[in-house]
């Protein structure tokens, strides 16, 4: 991570420059115009899946966690994901995730654990304090975007389930419904989403189990109402939509694993010198910088993130990818 300090020993003396101002009346200029019926000019008419003005959501901003990297626009961060269970196109999620219903939702914890249990999102929302952490998101196709989430560090709910002493891994199963989620009926992926972390890595303090971003709640193009953030790990390893947290002995079979393990590792770390098979990783394309005479930036090891580096002392990571 890239944090500059300044003479008087304080990160950023005004909110405004964490998130400028600019983005925060842009987003509500958005939603006076969504409210209006208004479509995107700059995604050709799309129409936006909130339909009524988002829930706002308190958060502290977390000092240790602030990028000198200005933030991408809410509109640019919610018109512009992957989320394949809503389409392939970067431009679905937005177009159909509004027919996902986020009230009730529950996440069960399961496997290796003394304490299993089911977590509705409510009590979720209030299991540790809620920070707001300004981090860099890689995609493995060569872009990224710079956006504040909020939540707290996965460990905080691990410590309350006290997993046993078997537990190794920690795997993560997003919702399958086709009756929301029209993506599912094309056989892109094994569904439901899978993905997974070794013990170490998901209790790290960077790992977040996000409950919002730009001050409000997540976006159901985004993983509402509950997802997983791994800023030092291309996107695909951040899982949207949790509804199961398991304890696992052995390494899970996640989901691009066994639809492209050529392409996709487990670690799936932000490496610039391994490439993927089919393109290069050692820049990428910032969003919201997309005039014709941008430069790509260099992506960074590890995103930037070098407080991971411990993490695989002793690994290859051209072979674990």
């Amino acid at each position: 991570m890239q944090i500059k300090r300044r003479p008087n020993g304080i990160d950023i003396p005004y909110p405004s420059e964490i998130t400028p101002r600019a983005v925060y009346e842009g987003r509500r200029a958005f939603l006076k115009q969504l409210a209006a019926g208004a479509a995107l000019a700059s995604t050709g008419g799309l129409a936006f899946s909130q339909d009524r003005p988002a829930q706002k959501l308190s958060a502290t901003l977390n000092p240790a966690y602030v990028l000198m990297d200005r933030p991408t626009t809410y509109k640019d961060a919610t018109t512009y994901n992957n989320f394949y269970e809503f389409g392939t196109d970067k431009a679905d999620p937005a177009r159909h995730a509004g027919a996902l219903r986020t009230r009730p939702w529950t996440v069960a914890i399961e496997g290796e654990v003394l304490r299993p249990q089911t977590i509705d999102i409510e009590t979720l929302l209030k299991l540790a304090p809620l920070e707001e952490r300004v981090y860099r998101l890689r995609c493995v196709e060569g872009w990224s975007m710079v956006i504040p989430w909020i939540g707290y560090s996965l460990s905080h709910l691990m410590r309350k389930v006290e997993p046993t002493g078997n537990a190794r891994f920690v795997e993560f199963v997003t919702l399958a419904d086709r009756a929301q989620m029209p993506g599912l009926r094309a056989p892109i992926i094994e569904w439901p989403y899978v993905e997974a972390l070794r013990m170490d890595e998901a209790m790290h303090p960077l790992t977040l189990l996000t409950l919002g971003m730009y001050g409000e709640v997540l976006p159901n193009q985004n993983g509402a109402p509950v997802r997983l953030v791994v800023p030092w790990k291309y996107g695909f390893k951040s899982a949207k939509s949790l509804v199961k947290i398991r304890f696992v002995r052995e390494q899970p079979r996640t989901a691009w694993m066994i639809s492209a393990p050529q392409e996709y590792g487990f670690y799936a770390n932000v490496n610039p010198d391994v490439d993927h098979p089919r393109w290069s990783q050692a820049t990428e394309r910032r969003i919201g910088e997309d005039g014709f005479f941008s430069r790509k930036r260099k992506t960074l090891m590890f995103n930037g993130y070098s407080e991971v580096d411990s993490l695989y002392a002793g690994m290859d990571l051209h072979r674990n990818y």
